[in-house]
């Protein structure tokens, strides 16, 4: 499959999300692999360490069996 196509079904994939934590992570990814390309300095480090603690404490996480469950989904 050719760049263009993969661009399309993930498009397509993400379109189709419900998970804002989902939906936050995959943009955390992207803007860690569009910006940096490499380390990330200590203070980003420690600030989004103190984003995920926030997130955490609100309960906005996924268990581990939640987070497995979306991922065998993504095969279906």
């Amino acid at each position: 499959m050719d760049i263009k196509s993969e661009k399309a079904v993930l498009l397509r994939e993400i379109e189709q999300l419900e998970d804002i934590s989902l939906l936050r992570v995959l943009k955390s990814m992207l803007h860690y692999g569009l910006k940096n390309e490499g380390r990330i300095s200590l203070e980003q480090y420690n600030k989004e360490l103190e984003e995920a603690d926030t997130e955490i404490e609100k309960g906005d996480f996924l268990t581990h069996d939640e987070a497995m469950k979306e991922v065998r989904s993504w095969s279906e």
